[in-house]
């Protein structure tokens, strides 16, 4: 068995760089991925549009806003006996 240097399988070199044989095999699918791509985005800003003007169209002038209460409320049923670990 004779030791030497492993064969590459890999389209990268080995400083981890594309290849020619890389570039080939993506080739044909440069541009469909590119169109896709533009395809995706469009729509992701349509719908940014779409849902800030959406947004933007709200008026809240016609509901009313109710009053500040005038002092905090109470909780009911609050007990005030202190629990056996607290007292000393």
């Amino acid at each position: 068995m004779a030791l030497g240097r492993i064969p590459q399988s890999s389209y990268y070199d080995s400083r981890n760089r594309p290849g020619a044989a890389l570039y080939r095999a993506r080739q044909p699918y440069l541009i469909k991925n590119a169109v896709t791509g533009v395809c995706i985005i469009g729509f992701v800003a349509a719908v940014f549009t779409y849902t800030i003007k959406a947004i933007g169209q709200d008026d809240f002038a016609d509901i009313p806003m109710p009053d500040a209460p005038a002092a905090p409320g109470h909780a009911p049923h609050m007990s005030t006996v202190k629990s056996a670990g607290s007292a000393k």
